[in-house]
C-alpha cells in the first residue's frame, strides 16, 4: 500500500521550519515528515527522530534518509525523548517537535504484528516487540475487572463488563492467541452491532493502549515538551482517537494560561505564573480529498502550540 503521510502539508506549515533549526520528529514511521522537514532545512539544520518500533528503525526508509548527515534516528520511546535531547546537548534549543501518535500503516498491515483485526495473525500489538508483553499474554492473566475497566477506559467501550467476561470464560477452555479468534469473540459478544464500526474496533484499541502504556507515553512527552523547546519552538501534535485528543488539548489549555495559588489573597501581577504556550489556532483536520486519498486520515486531529 502507498503510504501517504498524515496532514503532511499542514505539519511542514504549522512547524514553521528555520532552515537553520532543530526539529524532534518523535515518530519516524515510514519517515514521510521525517523527509519533508528535511526538504525545508538548510545545511545548518537538524533532525532527530525517534521510534519505539525496531521495524521502523531497520527499515529501508531509514537507511535512505539516514545518509543525509543531518539526520539522526534512534530506537527510544516517548519518555525517553528528553535524556536523548539532553545528550545531545539541545535542552531549550530545539525549533520544533513533531508527535504523529497511533499506529502507523506498516504495523497494521502487517498481520504479524497483530493490531488489525482485519487479518488474521498472533496476538501481539506490542510496539515495540522486543520488550514488554504480548496482548495474549496480558489476556491470559489479567483479571476480570481489570479488564472491564481498561476496555471500558481505553477504548469507552459500553459493553465492557460483558466482553471482559466472555475472554476469561474463553481462555478457560482455550488460549486466546490470533486476531481473528478475539475478533470473533467480542463480535459475538457485543449484544448491539454499530453499523459504522466493527464490534471489535474499541476493544483491540484498549487492549493496545494498555499493553504499549500509550497515554502514559504521551502525558510524559507533553510534560517534557516544556523543557526542550526554545522561545517560539513549535509542538504540533497529531492524535487519532478522543482520549489522546483530549489530553493534547487539556495539556495546551492548561500550559497557555496563567498560574496562580487561589489561596494567597490578594494577588499581585507579579506572583502570577505565566503560561508556557500559547494556543496556534484552531484543531485542524484531514481535508475531504486527503481522506478520499487516505481513509486513514479521516480520524486525525491536529493540535499546535507555540512555546512562550
Amino acid at each position: 500500500m502507498e503510504h501517504f503521510p498524515v496532514l503532511y502539508f499542514e505539519v511542514l506549515e504549522q512547524l514553521a521550519i528555520k532552515t537553520d533549526g532543530i526539529y524532534l520528529d518523535c515518530t519516524f514511521g515510514r519517515g514521510g515528515h521525517s523527509q519533508g522537514i528535511l526538504s525545508q532545512l538548510g545545511p545548518e539544520g537538524r533532525l532527530l527522530a525517534l521510534d519505539r518500533d525496531v521495524d521502523a528503525i531497520d527499515s529501508e526508509h531509514a537507511r535512505t534518509l539516514l545518509k543525509d548527515t543531518r539526520f539522526s534516528l534512534l530506537h527510544e520511546r516517548f519518555s525517553e525523548l528528553e535524556s536523548v535531547v539532553a545528550r545531545e546537548g539541545l535542552l531549550g534549543k530545539v525549533a520544533g517537535i513533531l508527535i504523529d501518535l497511533g499506529v502507523s500503516s506498516p504495523q497494521l498491515d502487517n498481520p504479524s504484528r497483530g493490531f488489525s483485526f482485519l487479518r488474521d495473525g498472533p496476538l501481539d500489538m506490542r510496539m515495540n516487540t522486543r520488550a514488554g508483553i504480548s496482548a495474549e499474554q496480558w489476556l491470559a492473566s489479567v483479571d476480570e475487572k481489570t479488564l472491564s475497566k481498561v476496555l471500558f477506559e481505553y477504548g469507552e467501550e459500553r459493553f465492557a463488563r460483558r466482553i471482559a467476561k466472555a475472554i476469561v470464560e474463553k481462555r478457560i477452555v482455550a488460549p486466546i492467541s490470533s486476531t481473528r479468534q478475539l475478533a470473533q469473540l467480542v463480535e459475538d459478544a457485543v449484544p448491539v452491532k454499530d453499523k459504522f464500526k466493527h464490534a471489535a474496533t474499541r476493544t483491540f484499541q484498549a487492549i493496545r493502549i494498555e499493553i504499549n502504556k500509550e497515554l502514559n507515553e504521551l502525558t510524559d512527552v507533553l510534560q517534557q515538551s516544556v523543557r526542550l523547546l526554545m522561545p517560539h519552538g513549535r509542538l504540533v501534535v497529531i492524535s487519532f482517537h478522543s482520549l489522546e485528543d483530549r489530553i493534547v488539548k487539556r495539556f495546551i489549555r492548561d500550559e497557555a494560561g496563567a498560574k496562580y495559588n487561589p489561596g494567597k489573597l490578594p494577588i499581585k501581577e507579579v506572583d502570577i505564573k505565566k503560561g508556557v504556550f500559547v494556543k496556534i489556532g484552531r484543531a485542524i483536520k484531514a481535508s475531504e480529498q486527503e481522506v478520499a486519498q487516505n481513509p486513514r486520515a479521516r480520524s486525525a486531529i491536529m493540535r499546535v502550540a507555540e512555546r512562550v
